[in-house]
């Protein structure tokens, strides 16, 4: 059987692959994005679900439009104004997930063999997407605070990207936020250089210290970025709701590659997000979130706090991950094996680098975990650590 030659650099998700060799009773996974399934408001989302079927079933199960439900697109407005952005109705398009943004953006503006340029390491399911469309990915170095810019603007001349691809605020795999100063630097070096960026935005709300930075997009007055947020990991990953938010001419680019895609993201997944966001009790909802994962983030750095020396980590204000580096002797792929036999599990940080290598860094999740076992998982893990520093 012949597959498309664009596959051939498409490989599955090593997450994916992970969770096939984890998914033994008892194991303890740090492996994994997901937000707690504890935090989805499931009743609240059933009553919701039930109500909006009996009063508007036979139109909630219709097709729809492909820009979206204009009621819900309104409350993205809401959301963007509150974080700074300024946008109108035509500026903005419902996705199936934030995920969809990133795929339609290399949809829209990559041709086989352009550049992205992106952060290293970054997200594994955008490194993937990208791959698909045959654009090639270009890692720009980070430090504590984010992408270098200067790093960024040396490897604009040299590859006249597309568009540069980042993760400003707790960033996957990282955890890192950039400071305002960084992200105005950013988005002008990007302006002079006339290269668009693409903003992924999914874990804004998920703060649980420090200040709010605004977005990129908050600084845009001239169409520059592409916003992108999300629903997954304040309501629920399985609506797959998303939005984005852009220059009208690459909304109206987006809807067309949109509708040969899923016409349409579903109605009701569009209502019921929309009329939680409505209900009164979304704050709460957040908060609640943001108490319960604080105390996983504390706990799992209070264990790394007892590593051997060498072990260096991230200290996230929010998100869902901390990023670890090992002494440059360790292979955290080789580690994987002994943890996993011994009953937890990471996502070794090589896979997230465009360029591969670095193979002393590794992925820790902590929303899904219980206390218990990020007591006991970060236990496990710091053994297999010292058994190997030996």
């Amino acid at each position: 059987m012949e597959f498309a030659k664009r596959l051939d650099n498409v490989t599955g998700s090593a997450i994916r692959a992970i969770f096939a060799l984890i998914g033994q009773p008892g194991m303890i996974s740090f492996a994994g994005g997901n937000p707690a399934p504890e935090s989805f408001p499931s009743e609240d989302i059933a009553q919701i679900a039930a109500d909006l079927l009996r009063k508007n079933g036979s139109t909630i199960l219709q097709y729809g439009g492909t820009p979206g439900i204009g009621s819900l697109k309104n409350t993205v407005l809401e959301m963007a104004a509150q974080r700074g952005i300024r946008a109108s109705l035509d500026e903005v398009i419902i996705t199936s997930g934030a995920t969809q943004g990133i795929g339609l953006a290399a949809k829209v503006l990559c041709n086989p063999d352009d550049v992205i340029l992106a952060e290293s390491p970054t997200f594994l399911g955008a490194l993937q997407t990208f791959y698909a469309y045959e654009a090639k990915v270009v890692g720009v170095d980070m430090d504590e605070d984010g992408m270098v810019v200067d790093a960024l603007e040396e490897k604009i001349i040299r590859h006249r990207p597309k568009f540069v691809y980042t993760i400003p605020t707790f960033q996957n795999p990282s955890g890192r936020t950039m400071p305002m100063k960084r992200r105005q630097k950013l988005l002008e070096v990007c302006k002079r250089h006339g290269v668009l960026v693409l903003e992924d935005d999914p874990y804004c709300d998920l703060r649980y210290s420090g200040d709010p930075v605004p977005p990129i997009k908050s600084l845009d007055d001239n169409g520059h970025v592409i916003y992108l947020l999300s629903f997954s990991k304040i309501i629920s990953p399985g609506l797959r709701v998303g939005a984005a938010i852009a220059d009208k001419r690459i909304i109206e680019k987006y809807n067309i590659c949109k509708q040969g895609e899923d016409l349409h993201t579903a109605n009701l997944s569009q209502e019921i997000v929309n009329a939680y966001m409505h209900s009164g009790k979304i704050e709460g909802h957040i908060q609640s979130i943001c108490a319960d994962y604080r105390i996983k983030r504390d706990a799992m750095l209070d264990k790394l706090a007892e590593f051997p020396k060498g072990v260096r980590y991230t200290r996230p204000d929010g998100g869902l991950f901390i990023w670890v580096t090992l002494p440059e002797s360790m292979n955290a792929l080789t580690l994987f094996k002994q943890c996993v036999d011994a009953g937890v599990a990471y996502v070794p940080g090589t896979h997230f680098y465009p360029e591969g290598g670095h193979e002393n860094t590794l992925r820790l999740n902590f929303s899904m975990a219980s206390l218990e076992q990020i007591d006991k998982g970060m236990d496990i893990l710091k053994s297999v650590i010292e058994k190997n520093l030996q």
